[in-house]
């Protein structure tokens, strides 16, 4: 109702119910924080192979090398640098349909799922005839605002899936995390001239949300591309079904 009323014609009643839903699907994608963030850590490593100087844990070298009137040795010294991110995401919407109520609603649930989940390195792309870049893969703008462009989004056009589907290898090429994973929210029915099984197949995995009510092309193309799916019956439950799918507790053999 609350995603409904955001497109309501009074401009403060749009603008009071498109700030609840943010703050609603924000606060449901934030309860279940994922076991593995894709947040780089800080770790210690010898100086020689790079990364910032420790001070603090260098300072006994450094003392003990003044004291001997020499340089201190690289081997001596404690530098710190960040380990590369365990997990990249790339979120692709599907706006060439309909994209009110219930499905943008899932939409916009995802995309704060993909921000808890992958805080450091995560896009999130649309599509229909083109892809747009909502939220590049290291952009410091607020899973807030991005709620709020999805929000917005309505329904049109050709769905140019292979399209999508590179974009998302695209922006997910410059990451150095382990992993890396294109989230796919569609009914995957490819409606211009283009087999998306080919861009589907070179995504380095494929992870695909599809409705509850039309997941039928979406199991086609997860068994032809080697991709895990599942169903997404509610908007609610956008963040669960993507937890089970990164986790791998579920998805590729879903009947």
């Amino acid at each position: 109702m609350l995603v409904e009323m955001g497109s309501a014609t009074d401009e403060r009643l749009r603008a009071a119910a498109r700030a609840l839903a943010r703050r609603m699907m924000l606060d449901v994608a934030r309860r279940g924080v994922a076991r593995g963030r894709g947040i780089g850590r800080l770790r210690r490593l010898p100086a020689r192979h790079g990364g910032e100087l420790d001070l603090d844990a260098s300072l006994p070298a450094l003392l003990e090398a003044r004291a001997a009137g020499r340089p201190p040795h690289l081997d001596d010294l404690i530098a710190r640098d960040w380990a590369r991110p365990e997990l990249a995401l790339c979120l692709v919407i599907d706006a060439s349909g309909s994209m009110t109520g219930a499905r943008l609603a899932a939409a916009a649930l995802t995309a704060a799922a993909c921000a808890w989940r992958a805080p450091a390195e995560h896009a999130i792309v649309s599509f229909a005839r083109r892809a747009d870049v909502l939220r590049p893969l290291c952009s410091v703008r607020p899973p807030g605002a991005v709620v709020d462009t999805i929000l917005a989004l309505r329904g049109h056009g050709v769905t140019a899936l292979a399209t999508a589907l590179r974009t998302a290898r695209e922006q997910l090429a410059p990451s150095r995390a382990a992993r890396k994973a294109v989230v796919l929210l569609s009914d995957c029915r490819a409606t211009d001239d283009e087999d998306p099984v080919p861009a589907a197949r070179a995504c380095p995995e494929l992870l695909i949300l599809a409705p509850g009510d039309d997941h039928d092309e979406a199991a086609h193309l997860a068994s032809r591309a080697g991709a895990r799916w599942l169903p997404l019956t509610g908007a609610a439950g956008a963040p669960a079904a993507l937890a089970a799918l990164l986790d791998g507790t579920t998805g590729r053999d879903h009947p």
